[in-house]
């Protein structure tokens, strides 16, 4: 079986681990502020801040721009449940708009039509590893002046007008095993602020600005030192499997038949967390059964958008494009562990589904 998803573990990831255990400083130590600074260097922004996993480096940043009860958050509702579910974490109300069919994202003016006197942010996901039309975004960001959050939770490298992923406004990744790097679990807050810096750094952190003294009602929030040594490990590698996913992509989009393949806009670097197709329409899970069966690993990303899950059974309103591209993607292996081999063996089975 193909494995839709492999973390490219090596020998360096594990001698950093070693030489943290060895140690004896587990908890958050140098390694992560080693693995702050270097992540902060990459996205080309002041801050990161290392958190426990992608949905609370969401939590916390919800938190840090002071966002609450009786607050409104624009989002997606095609998307992993985290990106909503933060948003309730803290009091306030997600609000849905829906997606371009085409790129799977929040288009601007959507998001600018769902503005009411209750909207404090924004929180554009780039899904699957591309990034929002963000010049759009954030132009009805500050005319409105709202906090941009983004969810970059899979568009670790991703690019759009040559500005990366988490430099919009404030940035949140997570680092779980089938991202383009991983920590094992984590993730991180990037921004450019100095307040919400310093305001993320106390929330993850039991509310201590400084030990034992608690100024705020905090969390624990922490990454650790051994996770963080992973992360040193492999954030220069992410550069190579960015590249590695792109060249995958690449010969998918050359050489598949019968689905609709994605697309880069121009302008864009799609760094493909995700290669997700729309499968023939009434079709995907036949589709889907067909290609495990061929020995194709492959995954639905997202079966049921947020607005139709159970726990947001409040939500009246309808969101086509999402409920559409729900019963229509499929996502097939992209991963850098894969072989000249495991690319013709999966196009051969894609192309091989007829009806």
């Amino acid at each position: 079986m193909i494995h839709i998803a492999q973390p490219q573990i090596g020998e360096e990831e594990k001698q950093a681990v070693w030489e943290v255990l060895q140690s004896g400083m587990l908890a958050q130590g140098p390694k992560v502020a080693a693995f702050e600074e270097a992540f902060a260097a990459y996205c080309g922004v002041k801050h990161a801040i290392a958190t426990s996993s992608g949905t609370t480096a969401l939590h916390t940043a919800l938190l840090a721009h002071e966002i609450g009860p009786g607050d409104e958050v624009i989002t997606t509702p095609f998307t992993f449940i985290a990106s909503a579910n933060s948003i309730r974490y803290v009091g306030a109300t997600p609000v849905f708009v829906d997606i371009d069919p085409v790129t799977f994202n929040v288009d601007p003016q959507a998001v600018e039509a769902a503005i009411t006197e209750r909207s404090k942010a924004i929180m554009p996901v780039h899904l699957f590893g591309l990034v929002c039309e963000m010049d759009g975004l954030m132009d009805v960001a500050e005319r409105h002046g709202l906090a941009m959050i983004e969810d970059a939770c899979q568009s670790h490298g991703a690019e759009f007008d040559g500005k990366r992923a988490g430099s919009f406004g404030t940035g949140c990744f997570s680092f779980y095993p089938t991202k383009n790097i991983t920590t094992a679990e984590g993730g991180i807050i990037t921004t450019d602020d100095d307040v919400v810096a310093e305001w993320a750094r106390i929330i993850r952190h039991h509310g201590m600005r400084r030990r034992y003294y608690h100024d705020e009602v905090g969390y624990n929030f922490r990454m650790t030192d051994v996770h963080a040594a992973i992360g040193l490990a492999q954030l220069p590698k992410l550069e190579g499997f960015n590249e590695a996913r792109i060249r995958n992509a690449t010969y998918f989009n050359v050489h598949l038949e019968g689905v609709v393949t994605p697309t880069t806009p121009e302008g864009y670097r799609h760094v493909f967390h995700q290669y997700t197709v729309r499968a023939p329409e009434g079709r995907r899970d036949e589709m889907l059964a067909y290609l495990r069966e061929q020995g194709v690993g492959c995954g639905v990303y997202y079966p049921v958008p947020v607005h139709q899950q159970s726990i947001y059974d409040n939500v009246t309103e309808s969101f086509p494009e999402a409920e559409k591209a729900s019963l229509e993607v499929l996502s097939l292996p992209v991963h850098p562990g894969l072989s000249a081999e495991d690319l013709e063996t999966i196009v051969r089975a894609v192309n091989g589904f007829r009806a």
